[in-house]
């Protein structure tokens, strides 16, 4: 029986990203390595049906989708994705809603630090 995206999420062994543990705090998984093929391929369909949304992280442009507190993003395209290669799946915690989806010199990823006046995307 195939599972559900929110269940492959649940059982996923999410681990803290160190390098950007002060400055942007996210966990990620490793599609090889943490046998999380399904995921990642759950995940790659959600973005090809188009449920994915453009957004800017500083200057980067990519895109995020959006599932109860968090917002998931590659980075690779989900089309470019090669059966055996180990790719990695990231997440972060919505810091206050879906309108983090510009993210601007000051923010932190923290909910405690959201701007006063969130950026506007352009």
């Amino acid at each position: 029986m195939k599972s559900s995206l929110t269940e492959l999420i649940a059982r996923a062994p999410w681990r803290e990203a160190v390098t950007y543990r002060e400055t942007w705090p996210h966990e990620y998984v490793l599609s090889e390595k943490d046998s999380q093929q399904e995921l990642l391929a759950a995940v790659s369909a959600r973005f090809r049906a188009g449920e994915g949304v453009a957004c800017r992280f500083f200057r980067m442009h990519n895109t995020y989708l959006f599932i109860g507190d968090h917002k998931y993003w590659l980075m690779t395209h989900w089309d470019d994705l090669k059966p055996g290669v180990n790719y990695v799946l990231n997440r972060a915690r919505l810091y206050r809603d879906r309108r983090d989806f510009v993210i601007q010199d000051g923010d932190t990823g923290k909910r405690e630090d959201y701007p006063a006046n969130p950026a506007q995307q352009r």
